[in-house]
């Protein structure tokens, strides 16, 4: 690691902890509210379920369209775990109950990963996404009708353990382990796959077990996300893991740009803090966001941001006038788009 990438991570550092720091302050002297504050919580989530999304559609390059049932599974399997945990031990700390059910829901959504994608990824096309489709309605159906976990009523008592804080440094150690898988051989090959996979096969990349490992790993991060989301809700509503609910997120991916991680954390953001803002003209809000959807795909197709990250390192070096660092590119060592 050079000089520039440690002045680089270290600037992003102190940005994401003064960023909490902020945020932190401005609720707890009231500048802003509790409600503002459990905002930035559903997007944390949200930022979570794009990233784990890109791992798919952006790095592999494949399309999934029910995204929602991983969530889904993450989100009962961990939300059951921590009602039977609080149950037995009322004192557990709150931390540790969160971290041990997160984990619990984010294995079951990636075991649930490994079955889904093991069959359908040996195949070639879009068949991912068909597969993907009726999985997710599978699951919400079975959740629905399945009374140990509250069946059409939803799953309720589950303990509120998802506040500002816990969301928001659970939402950095995920993006930092995806920017790192994204940077890593394996990430490597993952992209390789999605630019020529009969190339990666020829030079010795396993793309069966790579895009399966792949979509093993978007899978388990949406468990995380199901759980944090069931934490901060404190009941889960089958029907909120619709198929529309899979198009919200696959939308959020493909407006920041596939691929593009920074892409997905801002579109994110717009995307979920947007209806929040709109909801005082009620009445105008759905045609506002369709047609600021509408502007985008017209103008900027590829997304906000395309391929390319975007670097608080070089962003301060442009605004000072001073030599580019290094050549802006993806993630992949694409061009910008």
């Amino acid at each position: 690691m050079n000089s520039k990438t440690k002045k680089a991570y270290l600037l992003n550092a102190v940005a994401v902890f003064l960023v909490y720091i902020v945020f932190l302050t401005l609720i707890r002297f009231k500048v802003l509210s509790n409600y503002f504050g459990g905002v930035i919580i559903l997007t944390c989530i949200m930022m979570i379920m794009a990233l784990s999304l890109n791992i798919v559609a952006g790095f592999l390059g494949e399309m999934a369209l029910g995204h929602a049932a991983f969530m889904a599974i993450g989100a009962y399997l961990s939300g059951f775990t921590s009602i039977a945990i609080m149950n037995a031990f009322p004192t557990a700390p709150a931390l540790l109950v969160l971290i041990f059910s997160s984990l619990v829901g984010g294995v079951a959504a990636g075991i649930a990963g490994i079955a889904i994608g093991t069959p359908s990824l040996r195949l070639r096309g879009d068949y991912l996404g068909i597969v993907t489709i009726g999985f997710g309605e599978i699951v919400r159906i079975f959740f629905i009708n399945f009374d140990p976990l509250g069946g059409a009523q939803g799953l309720k008592g589950i303990p509120r353990l998802t506040n500002l804080s816990y969301a928001y440094w659970i939402t950095v150690l995920v993006v930092f382990l995806i920017f790192t898988l994204g940077v890593s051989k394996y990430g490597r090959a993952i992209m390789s796959i999605r630019e020529d996979e009969i190339a990666s096969e020829a030079s010795g990349i396993p793309t069966t077990r790579v895009k399966v490992m792949a979509f093993t790993i978007s899978s388990f991060f949406a468990g995380i996300g199901g759980s944090l989301y069931a934490h901060y809700q404190g009941y889960i509503d089958p029907d909120k893991f619709q198929f529309m609910f899979s198009i919200e997120m696959f939308v959020i991916v493909v407006l920041g740009g596939l691929g593009s991680l920074t892409g997905s954390i801002l579109s994110a953001i717009v995307l979920t803090v947007l209806p929040e803002l709109l909801r005082g003209f009620a009445q105008y809000r759905l045609l506002i966001y369709s047609l600021a959807l509408v502007i985008m795909m017209i103008f900027r197709p590829q997304g906000m941001l395309g391929r390319t990250e975007f670097s608080l390192y070089h962003l301060i070096y442009v605004l000072t006038n001073k030599r580019e660092p290094y050549k802006k590119g993806s993630i992949d060592g694409g061009k910008s788009s």
